[in-house]
């Protein structure tokens, strides 16, 4: 059973920058394509950004995109979401798991594994 870590989120003005860090457990991180989610208060999680196993292909929500950047470091188990430009509207409980694609948008309940506790990340205006 895979588990997932998040770390990385806090409390930033509006146009200023996080990374998001998510460590994975197990010996197969590298054979998947990884996600991010994000769930606002009152409102259903939604999908992110996605990286293929290798890295070689991303895939991110419209309005995210040119902002955030999804990257993964297998030999660590870790994958990463840097995120520039905030807004208050980025504010949320960012989730990552493992996904069936880095190339398109995932559901989440389309997700590998179990959920972790998430990170929360606040943009105040």
């Amino acid at each position: 059973q895979v588990q997932l870590v998040e770390s990385g989120g806090g409390l930033v003005q509006a146009g200023g920058s996080l990374r998001l860090s998510c460590a994975a457990s197990g010996r197969t991180f590298g054979g998947y394509a990884m996600g991010w989610f994000r769930q606002a208060p009152g409102k259903e999680r939604e999908f992110v950004a996605a990286i293929s196993w290798d890295g070689g292909l991303t895939y991110y929500k419209d309005s995210v995109k040119d902002r955030f950047t999804i990257s993964r470091d297998n030999a660590k188990n870790t994958a990463y979401l840097q995120m520039t430009s905030l807004q208050p509207e980025d504010t949320a409980v960012y989730y990552c798991n493992g996904v069936p694609s880095g190339a398109r948008e995932s559901r989440p309940s389309d997700v590998l594994h179990s959920w972790g506790q998430g990170t929360q990340v606040t943009v105040s205006s």
